[in-house]
């Protein structure tokens, strides 16, 4: 039976084959264009310069263009590989963190706490339910009261394999079950992605807000 280092470590180097192999354009799940989830963004009130947690960035062109619209960003992946194109191609900047991490696995402690989480195409691989559980302990911990979550899934109608990989699809219901009571569902959408071979995939969109702290509660 493997343990849950081996496990880890084979999911890294999975990854860590597919980020070092394949050019962007010929990753299943690979976007020119982040409008999707852009619009979404867009819907919220975060005022200032907030700090937004991409998790399992990949190499996304979504890291610029939040940049650009002011964001401080802690940007996440598993991939060391990942990662380190992401870094090459945006050169340093103060406003990003680089946090190379298994969100099934705690947060470090010192990473601070966001007012965005977004989620595109992350949370559908893993599979065990320990780990899911602890993902959703990450994204509850991590968010600021007041702050927001976009988790971007497969949905039920999508297929149920990517990357070599089998999938847990999501509907809404199982993710307003799963973020729990703290939070409060703002806007959703099904969406049909065109990946870069022309095969359709069968998304869910879903914004939530983490409900403010009640004075007095517990």
């Amino acid at each position: 039976m493997r343990t849950e280092v081996q496990v880890m470590n084979e999911t890294t180097g999975h990854w860590n084959r597919i980020f070092s192999t394949a050019v962007d354009e010929k990753l299943g799940w690979w976007e020119k264009d982040s409008a999707q989830t852009l619009k979404f963004v867009d819907l919220l009130d975060c005022t200032g310069q907030p700090t937004v947690f991409l998790a399992g960035a990949g190499t996304s062109l979504l890291v610029e263009d939040l940049l650009a619209r002011g964001c401080r960003l802690v940007v996440n992946d598993i991939s060391e590989e990942a990662l380190a194109r992401v870094q090459a191609r945006i050169g340093s900047a103060e406003t990003v963190s680089w946090l190379c991490h298994d969100l099934t696995r705690p947060l470090p402690t010192d990473v601070g706490r966001f007012d965005l989480w977004i989620d595109r195409a992350v949370l559908h691989f893993i599979l065990e339910e320990k780990s899911i559980a602890n993902y959703f302990t990450n994204l509850r911990n991590g968010l600021r009261p007041g702050g927001y979550t976009l988790l971007a899934e497969f949905s039920l109608q999508s297929v149920a394999k990517c990357a070599g990989l089998d999938l847990h699809r999501y509907s809404l219901a199982e993710m307003i079950e799963r973020l729990g009571d703290s939070f409060e569902l703002i806007e959703h959408e099904d969406y049909n992605y065109i990946n870069p071979t022309g095969d359709s995939r069968s998304y869910i969109y879903a914004l939530f807000k983490k409900r403010m702290l009640v004075q007095g509660a517990v």
